[in-house]
């Protein structure tokens, strides 16, 4: 299976994910891991990523692209692959679009974790209590719920209307949560 998860910012994606990549038998390719290997590998791509990242900036999409296209290559995606991260702009879907065209595949699905906001922000405070993340306040919480709802949720949309959206109640255990995407995926 080659899936997409998708959800705002603390609803599970990572968690899921990896347990997907699991049952699948396929690689979990999250952008955040695709971008620290790269430049801790100090590779071409990796070396110009840090460049912005080192002023403050944002990584532009042809980083981006070039990371995500060559991550989709290796072995161990061929077969079966669920990405985290990626994509995050209708740009970006385009991009995914051909660069799966070009590996003769496409994607088989699309999972959306669905979770209220107030209880993103109340996972959110709990993970910055636990972890001691310091950009976890609530501000900056509600300001990258905006961020997602403004340039992420949109991809929502394009993969409905593609018949590939499975939306999952995110809330629960992650064995609960878990459960729900396999059977929206059996479906």
């Amino acid at each position: 299976m080659r899936l997409l998860i998708m959800g705002p910012p603390g609803a599970g994606k990572g968690t899921q994910a990896v347990g997907l990549a699991e049952r699948i038998g396929g690689a979990h390719i999250s952008t955040g891991d695709i971008f620290r290997a790269n430049v801790s590998q100090q590779t071409e791509l990796g070396r110009e990523a840090q460049r912005y990242m080192d002023a403050g900036e944002y990584v532009p999409d042809s980083v981006t692209n070039a990371m995500v296209k060559d991550r989709l290559a290796q072995d161990d995606a061929r077969d079966a692959f669920i990405l985290d991260g990626y994509p995050r702009t209708v740009d970006q879907v385009r991009t995914l679009d051909d660069i799966l065209a070009g590996l003769g595949t496409e994607l088989d699905a699309v999972v959306e974790l669905v979770v209220d906001g107030e209880e993103l922000i109340q996972r959110l405070l709990k993970r910055a209590e636990t972890s001691g993340r310091t950009d976890d306040t609530e501000d900056v919480i509600r300001h990258r719920q905006e961020i997602y709802t403004a340039e992420t949720a949109p991809l929502i949309d394009v993969y409905r209307e593609r018949g590939l959206l499975r939306q999952v109640d995110g809330v629960g255990t992650m064995d609960e949560v878990a459960a729900r995407i396999d059977a929206a995926l059996a479906e």
